[in-house]
């Protein structure tokens, strides 16, 4: 791995795009490095502050027009222009560590995968953030948890955040598919797996991300999740993952229950039931995840309410995918930009 490029997708991304280029120009990677950022047409000052921070720091920067916004044209333009060995994805909500890019290129080098990555470790500035953080690493409910987070060794795995490609990737599988939009990751990585390709997670490696900092923001985010989700399921004919499903299958028997409720008094037990068992569960689990994290416990409240906007939220997305026929990319404009992680 003699050269690495960097691919980014941005847009209105002032507040972050400054430590992003700060991170990748303290990398210990001693070969080559190129950034490639595509912008989604920013009305901020994120494009202005990129170009500064790269001519400050020295990072070879070239800046790719996005004028369809999402971030899978953006990256797809990246990769048209990219000339490393490896091209790593990067997101401007991210903090890298100085050994990132070159751990990447290690562990793609010692396990001969496609795909590499590190874990998501969510963290957060503001007391909403650090709640949504604390959510986030949780197995009950947060997208980007998993049980690898704490190994020691480099795993195999279905999917990642983000993540870093070899060349041959794009070229067995082709580019990043607009049309299932915000799961263009899922859909890329789930395509090099049936090509005979690897994806390798190393638990050692971590990457700290900035989630969304209110409420309204998280439901718009998961609710994106779920949304695009069956197209990809339509597009490959197959369930992802049973765990997809849950928040799905839950919302579902809430709106059975609550219906038959109104006629049948064991309808209302179970419900009760059911609604009893779940918040016991969000509070026990949200208290680990405080705890593990040492974190105040009086952000369990808010981190409480927060795994049923999770669920909820992807949920109603997912039926709202199911129900809705023909290309999600023709729906993009119903979700916020994608320029957050699974």
């Amino acid at each position: 791995m003699r050269r690495i490029s960097v691919i980014i997708p941005m847009f209105n991304e002032e507040r972050n795009i400054e430590r992003v280029v700060e991170d990748i120009a303290a990398q210990d990677f001693e070969g080559d490095l190129e950034v490639l950022v595509a912008d989604g047409g920013s009305t901020d000052r994120s494009r202005e502050l990129l170009v500064a921070a790269a001519e400050r720091t020295g990072v070879q920067l070239t800046l790719i027009q996005n004028p369809k916004r999402l971030v899978a044209h953006g990256l797809n333009a990246c990769v048209g222009q990219a000339s490393g060995d490896l091209i790593a994805r990067l997101d401007c909500r991210s903090r890298y560590p100085a050994n990132y890019l070159r751990r990447l290129a290690a562990r793609a080098e010692d396990t001969d995968a496609w795909n590499v990555a590190a874990v998501l470790e969510p963290i957060g500035r503001t007391a909403m953030e650090r709640a949504v953080a604390c959510a986030m690493d949780s197995p009950f409910g947060g997208i980007a948890w998993t049980r690898h987070a704490r190994g020691r060794e480099p795993v195999e795995v279905d999917t990642v955040y983000i993540g870093a490609y070899r060349r041959i990737a794009f070229e067995k599988v082709g580019l990043f598919d607009a049309s299932v939009v915000d799961n263009h990751d899922e859909d890329f990585n789930l395509r090099v797996r049936k090509a005979g390709g690897t994806i390798v997670l190393d638990p050692t490696l971590r990457v700290r991300y900035t989630p969304a900092g209110s409420f309204r923001g998280v439901f718009a985010r998961y609710f994106a999740y779920g949304f695009y989700k069956p197209a990809v399921m339509r597009k490959h004919k197959q369930v992802l993952s049973a765990r997809s499903l849950v928040p799905t299958v839950f919302l579902g028997t809430l709106a059975v229950l609550l219906g038959a409720s109104t006629l049948l008094r064991g309808a209302r037990r179970v419900l009760a039931a059911e609604i009893g068992l779940y918040t016991a569960a969000a509070g026990v689990f949200g208290a680990a995840s405080v705890l593990r994290r040492r974190e105040s416990l009086r952000l369990l409240p808010r981190v409480v309410a927060l795994f049923p906007t999770f669920h909820l939220a992807y949920g109603t997305g997912m039926v709202a995918g199911w129900l809705r026929r023909g290309k999600a990319a023709d729906l993009h404009a119903a979700a916020e930009p994608d320029t957050a992680p699974p």
